[in-house]
């Protein structure tokens, strides 16, 4: 008799302690594209006005730093690595589901079957290292076969078109007419203009 009333004990007290875990997972919600960052600011404020922060700790828009060239200037922008979705860290339950779901912009939770699955940890891991990372890449208008004229550096006023384009390091390659024959001349995105 004595075994099975501790038998009894221990299974309380384990129950007890999953019961009572609060650990929170990182979720995919699917949004209208373009309207990720207004469906994170409605979801932080709806969080913060039904006072749930303890279960919905993080609200995130996967961005990163790009560098485009418009018009002949840089300027760098964040671009969104994962259109029409957001990542949200949470404790999933009966109270924070719909609090996230009928959410204006938001369309449902990413997941198979009737319950959303979370994010495993290497799929998490390579998302946010993704967003760190420092050297922003560049965005250009430009294609092969693009004629172009030089505005800038020794070649200015030379036309040319398109060869190569190189956008980690935001050069181009163009092939240019010097002497009567084709030279090809490596170039910043900001020294050339499309014709």
């Amino acid at each position: 008799m004595k075994k099975t009333k501790e038998k009894k004990t221990k299974k309380h007290t384990k129950k007890k302690k999953t019961k009572g875990s609060s650990k929170q997972d990182w979720f995919i919600v699917n949004t209208y594209s373009g309207h990720e960052n207004r469906v994170a600011t409605q979801l932080k404020a709806r969080v913060k006005a039904n006072n749930m922060e303890d279960k919905i700790s993080k609200v995130l828009v996967p961005t990163q730093d790009k560098i485009v060239v418009t018009k002949g200037k840089k300027k760098t922008v964040k671009e969104k690595i994962f259109p029409g979705y957001v990542l949200i860290k949470m404790f999933l339950d009966d109270t924070t589901w719909p609090v996230v779901k009928n959410t204006e912009g938001v369309i449902g939770f990413v997941g198979t079957g009737r319950k959303p699955n979370p994010l495993n940890k290497e799929e998490l891991k390579s998302i946010l290292a993704f967003t760190k990372i420092k050297q922003p890449t560049y965005q250009s208008s430009y294609a092969v076969g693009d004629a172009v004229k030089v505005v800038d550096g020794p070649f200015k006023d030379f036309v040319g078109s398109i060869d190569e384009i190189n956008k980690d390091k935001g050069q181009i390659k163009v092939l240019l007419s010097v002497f009567g024959r084709e030279t090809p001349v490596v170039l910043d995105f900001l020294q050339v203009k499309k014709l």
